[in-house]
């Protein structure tokens, strides 16, 4: 085992991170990234995943830099590392507006047509309120489709009679017990991951009337 290795397993004790598995799974980093760092290749990593392992270690970044460099000759000073992580915070800033830029134009891309005809409609039914709501649908399909691009997932559909389960269901009025049969008014959603972004909002549904 080399030192960078030893040096890293040190580190992981003093954060009580019994092997590199759970390291991997702390700190949200691939297996690669581990095996760079125990090389001392630490040049070819990016900013973001040094700070994650920072960050699961319990230590600075700049501490991270200086203790993984190939050789105490090559181990920067502080001034060095100051300058290197405000090089890498750059870096990474310029990395996330990038991807902000591409994932607006990719949204802009989906609703295109929302965009262009939308303002035209509303003003055609300030005009004319009895405009046919139906004729209003086709334009709603851009907006389903960023939804489905983004991942989320409508949890049940509008008037579906479904068993309440208050992690996905919330209840408008009054209370139910879990499992009792519920209608859905409004749509709630996760993403594909199956995490909670909105609750469905449902309602009771009322006993029939005896004649």
């Amino acid at each position: 085992m080399n030192q960078q290795s030893q040096h890293l397993q040190k580190l992981m004790q003093q954060a009580n991170i019994p092997s590199f598995k759970q390291l991997i799974h702390l700190a949200q980093v691939s297996e690669w990234q581990i095996r760079q760092l125990r090389r001392g290749n630490i040049a070819k990593m990016r900013v973001e995943n040094l700070e994650k392992l920072a960050k699961a270690l319990h230590i600075p970044l700049t501490q991270l830099i200086a203790e993984f460099s190939p050789s105490p000759t090559d181990r920067p000073t502080n001034i060095d590392l100051q300058q290197e992580c405000d090089r890498l915070h750059q870096q990474l800033d310029r990395q996330q507006e990038t991807l902000k830029q591409d994932f607006q134009h990719e949204s802009l891309q989906i609703i295109e047509s929302w965009l262009l005809q939308w303002p035209t409609v509303a003003i055609a039914v300030q005009k004319n309120p009895q405009l046919p709501a139906i004729r209003l649908l086709p334009l709603i399909k851009p907006i389903e489709a960023l939804i489905e691009a983004w991942g989320l997932t409508a949890i049940a559909a509008v008037g579906e009679e479904i068993a309440y389960d208050p992690q996905w269901h919330q209840l408008m009025e009054g209370n139910a017990e879990i499992g009792e049969i519920v209608k859905v008014r409004y749509l709630g959603y996760c993403d594909r991951d199956r995490n909670l972004l909105y609750r469905a909002k449902v309602s009771k549904i009322a006993p029939p009337s005896s004649l």
